[in-house]
């Protein structure tokens, strides 16, 4: 195995009033945005099945652009991310999340309308699925993706930790009009 395909991980724990989770990135963008108030062990575990026998290491200073626009966004100050992102998935996958991040702040979108977004609307479930590994909660905006009756539907982060992020969307764009 190439060393290359062993980056470096840096993490931290990024604390903002009541939010408490890990992210981690390499050298070239975040690679992880973990769920809310879970153990290092969500942030280890993912980065054993991705990064294979990649060091972690903890360093919150070279976390600090990422925690610092996280920060804003969720203070209700910042509403689309300009950091670098590392995140690797397949074609579909990547399709997916690119999809998501086309998904204007305080709205949602349904599975089957991003299905049809990539252009594959019999592939709802997969869409789903692919939702479902996207390793960068928050920023890549999977939360912004309900049921098509507009029902609150699975999150990695957990259905609380969606329900407060589109909550906090929803009064960031309303004081914004």
């Amino acid at each position: 195995m190439r060393s290359e395909n062993k980056p470096t991980l840096y993490w931290s724990l990024l604390k903002y009033k009541h939010w408490n989770f890990y992210i981690a990135s390499t050298s070239k963008g975040l690679v992880f945005v973990g769920s809310q108030d879970k153990p290092f062990e969500e942030l280890s575990e993912w980065a054993n099945k991705r990064f294979p026998g990649s060091t972690l290491v903890e360093d919150g200073g070279k976390l600090e652009p990422y925690t610092v626009e996280i920060t804003e966004y969720l203070d209700g100050k910042r509403q689309t991310f300009t950091v670098p992102f590392d995140y690797n998935g397949t074609p579909f996958q990547m399709a997916v999340w690119n999809a998501l991040c086309e998904i204007p702040y305080g709205q949602t979108k349904s599975y089957s309308d991003i299905a049809n977004d990539i252009n594959k609307p019999a592939a709802v479930r997969a869409v789903g699925t692919a939702i479902g590994a996207n390793p960068v909660l928050i920023t890549v905006p999977c939360h912004r993706v309900v049921g098509k009756n507009g029902a609150l539907t699975g999150y990695r982060g957990g259905l609380e930790m969606k329900t407060k992020l589109l909550d906090l969307e929803r009064q960031g764009s309303s004081s914004n009009k």
